[in-house]
């Protein structure tokens, strides 16, 4: 099979999300007989049909609908590629792409890395910081996506190694005036009658509290769901549910949004975060100097 070029590939994702060809056409400056010919000439090169022409436009079959994942993400890729290789004609002389879950990056992971790349010494280097759920963020290590991951330390590592980094507790937020509020510590256990503020259903945090509950013969009530921690606090700010996550995270939201942060006295509360990568000997020099940073 020949090499894919991008421009087909972009043309057909194109014509994937807008369901049409004269549309994708347009938005490319082309005709849509060009597009179509180059479609064919995709279809024909793979083997097999990646559409199916309808009266009114076009939709992807089963092997147009896989190849559409696959040619986002060749996409995406030549994006990062074209934005590095820039940046090193831009002077860059070392770059660094970390993955790291949603509260290592609410807590102190910006300002670790802010702290790093203010001394003068890496100057010349840059960081990328991509926000993703802890199993993403080792599947990206071990993909070679990213050269350090920041996770919870006890998600599956499996095949890489690691560094222990900081450490947080989880606790329960809830608004000032709620029934729960009086309290200083409490158990998982003892909030679960309550309406919870969902993060990231896939999130390990979200899978652990619901199998906490379930150990205690409980389930949680998910009200609603978010994608991010300060979207959490607003919702509970708005009383319609409460929620647990990082306290570090919490507490400087904790007066201005009327909400009381209750430590949990469960084990798993208290987590330790990792920096996973999959050979130090193999780091670029730029990636080993962050990771001893951080390492510290």
């Amino acid at each position: 099979m020949r090499d894919l070029d991008l421009t087909t590939l972009r043309l057909f994702v194109a014509v994937c999300e807008t369901r049409n060809i004269a549309r994708a056409a347009a938005q490319a400056n082309l005709v849509g007989s060009a597009v179509s010919k180059r479609l064919a000439q995709l279809e024909a090169q793979l083997g097999t049909p990646l559409l199916l022409r309808r009266r009114h436009g076009v939709e992807p079959t089963a092997a147009g609908e896989s190849l559409l994942e696959h040619a986002r993400a060749m996409l995406v890729s030549a994006q990062r590629m074209e934005r590095d290789m820039a940046a090193f004609a831009a002077g860059v002389r070392g770059q660094v792409r970390v993955l790291a879950s949603a509260s290592a990056m609410a807590e102190a992971l910006v300002d670790d890395v802010a702290s790093f790349l203010q001394a003068p010494e890496h100057r010349n280097l840059r960081v990328d910081l991509e926000e993703h759920i802890s199993t993403a963020v080792i599947q990206g290590v071990r993909n070679g996506i990213a050269s350090l991951g920041v996770c919870w330390d006890a998600s599956d590592l499996h095949g890489l190694q690691s560094l222990p980094y900081r450490r947080d507790r989880l606790a329960l937020v809830v608004p000032a005036d709620h029934p729960l509020a009086q309290v200083d510590r409490l158990a998982f256990a003892e909030a679960t009658d309550w309406d919870f503020v969902g993060i990231h259903l896939n999130s390990s945090v979200h899978l652990m509290l619901m199998r906490a509950a379930a150990e205690q013969g409980k389930t949680m009530s998910i009200r609603i769901i978010v994608s991010s921690i300060e979207a959490a606090l607003r919702v509970v700010r708005a009383k319609l549910g409460i929620c647990v996550v990082p306290g570090e995270v919490a507490r400087p939201y904790a007066d201005s949004y009327g909400l009381r942060v209750i430590p949990l006295t469960d084990t798993w509360a208290e987590r330790r975060f990792a920096v996973c990568f999959r050979d130090e000997q193999a780091l670029a020099p730029a990636a080993k100097l962050l990771l001893a940073h951080l390492g510290q």
